[in-house]
């Protein structure tokens, strides 16, 4: 199971965008990457193709696990993320506040 869903508020604690909050629009587990709207956004020059005119284009590029920590929705503190296994089911929980965390 991943650590972070989407939906989930993080904030980036690494990086020219350090300090910034978004919400994760993309998770990318093989590559340990998300993708959080309005953050680690490039300009991109394309040429002109059947579809599109050429311009130049805004891209989001994921970002790395390392460099976020999520927000609790119930205590609004950047934490770490931990299991908590009940029954059949495994639960993320806040390792600050202890309490469950529920994804949109």
């Amino acid at each position: 199971m991943f650590k972070f869903k989407i939906g989930d508020e993080v904030l980036i604690t690494a990086g020219r965008e350090k300090g910034k909050k978004g919400k994760i629009e993309k998770v990318l587990p093989k590559e340990n990457k998300i993708v959080v709207g309005g953050i680690n956004v490039y300009k991109r020059h394309k040429k002109v193709s059947k579809s599109k005119p050429a311009g130049i284009y805004e891209i989001t590029r994921p970002v790395t696990v390392a460099s976020i920590a999520l927000i609790c929705p119930k205590c609004n503190k950047p934490t770490r993320i931990g299991f908590e296994k009940e029954g059949k089911t495994k639960n993320r929980i806040c390792k600050k506040c202890k309490s469950r965390i529920n994804f949109k």
